[in-house]
């Protein structure tokens, strides 16, 4: 079972919406493998934009980021990365389909309430920069047979 990496960022939070995000990954039909409700520090919130140091946006994701609490979740089925981004809808909230969430909650790129990981290499390394092993739970939903199943 593929898993991805969920995060509810501080604009998210602040306005409300983890329940919203929770409830539209499940309706997907993925499954929550761990959550965590949390302030993010400098330490982790460099670690976790590397990939961007350096360039001029770099120093305001981290100030932003660590600003208030965010919502990390490792979410896992069937494409779970292209299912989690499909339901976050595009990066760019204007050009994010209707049904999704960017659409219907954000206006802004800097405002749009989630990250997910974009492959499952970087959902792999982002899992386990945010999750230690111990707190991601294998569990059988009685529904699985009935979302995951094979005909």
């Amino acid at each position: 079972m593929e898993r991805t990496f969920i995060l509810v960022k501080p604009d998210g939070v602040q306005r409300g919406l983890i329940g919203e995000v929770i409830s539209r990954f499940e309706k997907r039909g993925l499954k929550l493998a761990g959550a965590k409700f949390m302030p993010v520090s400098q330490e982790l919130a460099k670690k976790h934009y590397a990939i961007h140091k350096g360039k001029p946006f770099y120093e305001g994701l981290i100030k932003y980021i660590t600003s208030a609490p965010v919502m990390a979740m490792v979410w896992e089925g069937t494409n779970a990365v292209a299912a989690a981004r499909q339901t976050m809808g595009a990066t760019r909230p204007w050009e994010a389909a209707p049904g999704s969430l960017r659409h219907d909650f954000a206006l802004e790129v800097g405002r749009n309430l989630t990250h997910g990981s974009d492959s499952v290499k970087n959902a792999e390394a982002e899992i386990s920069l945010w999750f230690s092993p111990s707190e991601l739970v294998e569990w059988k939903r009685c529904s699985d047979d009935w979302i995951f199943g094979q005909n």
